[in-house]
């Protein structure tokens, strides 16, 4: 259900996109962003939720150490694009909602909206690169059966050498997500102080029923806040087990399919956030239902 879910949410983003150029009309800087998390959300779901749908509904998935590993490959590459994307969507956001009244603000509202879709590109080609190394090292880990170490991923095994130190290859490879979690708390704090801010406004402006009327702006900022939000905790407890899984040997047989639900939790969900809180991509929604 959850894979099922995620899917067809994703793909609905990534078809009111496409149409959308198609039908000769210009995307907003943020749906280029949006398009971007689409597609890495689907990734996400398709590399790793597919296979562990099929394993555990009993059906035949089987893959050899290649296939394992280009698996792991797009997975990882597309769930780093994701936590990266909501990173830069996030910051865009802060530019979009300040005041213009700063020349440097308005010169970097500028910049960012027009050079969004190369942000975006550039976060595409970085992550292959760093991933890499794992189609590069797959003909030494075929070669050498003797002296590797399995890991058991669900639907696959993935092997690397006996030396391999687990605890130090988690630390480094989450330092960047790391670093763009903090980001994104940072940025939704100064999101939630804009929010409070403009409530006091409204509120001494306006009457009660005019200030129930959000602007896109407003409405925009809170669905960036309920992303970055479902992704932080969902991100935090999957880290939790997750290094649990791989640090020790022995664990319940119920953690792994824990895990693997958790690690799809944020691009199941994040496209019908998306579609809720975006009145265009909500209103193509209605006239297509």
């Amino acid at each position: 259900m959850q894979t099922g879910a995620g899917l067809l949410g994703n793909f609905f983003l990534l078809y009111h996109f496409t149409i959308t150029l198609l039908t000769g009309n210009r995307l907003r800087p943020i749906d280029a962003i949006f398009s971007h998390l689409a597609l890495a959300n689907f990734i996400v779901l398709t590399s790793k939720g597919v296979p562990q749908t099929m394993v555990s509904l009993g059906l035949k998935f089987l893959l050899d150490r290649v296939g394992c590993r280009i698996i792991i490959f797009l997975h990882r590459v597309s769930r780093s694009l994701s936590v990266n994307i909501t990173c830069l969507l996030s910051g865009f956001q802060i530019t979009s909602i300040s005041s213009n009244s700063s020349s440097l603000w308005s010169k970097l509202k500028t910049y960012t909206s027009k050079y969004i879709f190369h942000f975006c590109l550039c976060c595409w080609i970085l992550h292959i690169l760093i991933n890499m190394y794992m189609l590069v090292d797959m003909k030494s880990l075929i070669e050498n059966h003797n002296n590797t170490r399995r890991w058991n991923l669900g639907f696959c095994s993935d092997f690397s050498s006996a030396s391999f130190e687990v605890s130090l290859y988690i630390i480094v490879y989450c330092i960047a997500d790391f670093m763009c979690i903090g980001f994104m708390v940072m940025t939704s704090a100064y999101l939630v102080l804009f929010l409070q801010r403009h409530h006091q406004q409204v509120q001494h402006i306006h009457s009660f029923i005019q200030s129930k009327r959000r602007s896109p702006a407003i409405r925009a900022t809170c669905t960036i806040l309920v992303l970055v939000s479902t992704y932080v905790i969902f991100y935090t407890i999957n880290s939790i087990f997750s290094f649990y899984l791989f640090h020790f040997e022995e664990y319940h047989q119920w953690l792994m399919p824990t895990t693997i639900l958790l690690d799809a939790c944020f691009p199941a969900i994040s496209p019908f956030v998306l579609i809720s809180g975006d009145s265009q991509i909500l209103h193509f929604f209605y006239s297509l239902w």
